[in-house]
């Protein structure tokens, strides 16, 4: 999640000029905002999603049938006699009616340091970072990744994460307390074989 800053080289003197071509960063010019691999940013985490979804469909067929037997003279046997003048009648009907609605809200709010770990060759930041914090016998991690353009780098070295590229955003809880929201996996295979 995070990488070393490359090691600096021996800087050479060079008297009798204000420019140090060796130098890392030329401060008399310049901030300090994050362009190094190594360089920390700081992710101010602003997401807030909102997603729904609502269709429904109908479908219906109605038909009649009907049939009169006629009446036929010199019938051998009187074979068919019996059904001579019977009227058939059939009817039938097929109605469908179908609803569906979906809805999502995602709220998630927060700051988290990052760390450069690769300068792209357009000067885009490569970032990644992570936080643990463990209460008890519980462990929560954060952790954050994404390509940052430095021209939305604020001025106190801070991002939005609704500026960052391809980001990626976890959160994890381990102990007793996750465990006790997961289900176990006897029961999540006869949730996915149960047929009714």
């Amino acid at each position: 999640m995070t990488v070393r800053p490359t090691p600096r080289q021996d800087v050479i003197a060079n008297a009798g000029a204000i420019y140090q071509p060796d130098a890392g960063r030329l401060v008399l010019y310049e901030d300090r905002r994050a362009r190094f691999v190594g360089d920390t940013i700081t992710i101010l985490i602003q997401e807030n999603t909102s997603a729904s979804k609502k269709s429904s469909g109908n479908a219906s067929r109605t038909g009649t049938t009907s049939l009169t037997a006629p009446s036929v003279s010199g019938l051998p046997f009187n074979a068919f006699k019996g059904i001579q003048g019977v009227d058939v009648e059939a009817n039938s009907k097929q109605s469908f009616s179908g609803k569906g609605d979906a809805a999502s809200n995602n709220l998630f709010t927060g700051s988290l340091a990052v760390t450069v770990i690769e300068v792209l060759e357009n000067g885009n930041l490569l970032v990644s970072g992570e936080k643990q914090v463990t209460i008890n016998q519980g462990t929560e991690f954060v952790r954050f990744s994404g390509v940052v353009n430095p021209v939305y780098i604020q001025a106190d070295n801070t991002v939005s994460s609704t500026r960052v590229a391809d980001a990626r955003l976890e959160y994890r809880g381990t102990g007793y307390v996750s465990e006790a929201q997961t289900m176990g996996w006897l029961g999540r295979f006869f949730m996915s074989v149960w047929p009714f």
